[in-house]
């Protein structure tokens, strides 16, 4: 069973990726139908931001599998050399 923390932590992950969801579709989808002088527009970034965000973080975390995956394979090198 998972503890109180880890149910916490579970729910937090969840809650902030539907928010994220929601104001990136809002972004994207909602937003080209309403006219560029509403309000509205202020709590949004630029839209050549929709593409570039996304592109980054998706390279951030092909770099970061890399990382773990460059440090796992050094780790068990290291390791077999041991018991050799």
């Amino acid at each position: 069973m998972a503890t109180a923390t880890d149910q916490l932590v579970g729910f937090g992950l969840v809650a902030f990726s539907l928010v994220l969801f929601v104001y990136y579709t809002l972004w994207i989808i909602v937003l080209p139908f309403i006219d560029s002088d509403h309000g509205i527009h202020q709590y949004f970034l630029p839209r050549e931001y929709a593409v570039i965000i996304p592109v980054a973080a998706g390279l951030l975390l092909l770099l970061f599998i890399g990382v773990f995956i460059m440090f796992v394979m050094w780790k068990s090198r290291k390791h077999a050399k041991k018991s050799d």
